[in-house]
């Protein structure tokens, strides 16, 4: 477990960027909202989308990325967790489906260091 303390979000020039401020929004909120009552080692997150395919599946409702999270030290800066997913999410609505990703996105991060959901 880690004392998430800030993130920063990272991708290419071809993903949207509704996702990039709803993934960095959302991750935040959930920095903020969640409490630790031990001490873990404090780090800062670096999340990198790498790729977003929007309009997949046999329905072209679905949405895939890929996604990469490093954790480093704030006290040194050496990285000392790495995590790497693929996220697949659905929308019926093809204007909300960023947002959906995004949220999906922030719901895998949250669960992987144990952040609690946050509110708007």
């Amino acid at each position: 477990m880690y004392d998430v303390r800030n993130v920063v979000v990272l991708a290419g020039p071809n993903i949207p960027a509704a996702v990039l401020a709803g993934v960095g929004d959302r991750v935040n909120k959930a920095i903020n909202a969640t409490v630790r009552t031990e001490v873990y080692p404090r780090v800062v997150l670096t999340i990198r989308v790498l790729s977003v395919q929007n309009d997949q599946g046999y329905d072209k409702k679905h949405s895939v990325a890929k996604v990469t999270v490093d954790a480093a030290s704030v006290d040194d800066g050496t990285v000392i967790a790495v995590s790497s997913f693929e996220v697949n999410s659905k929308s019926n609505s093809a204007d909300a489906s960023d947002e959906i990703l995004a949220e999906d996105i922030s719901a895998r991060i949250r669960s992987i260091f144990s952040l609690s959901a946050g509110h708007a």
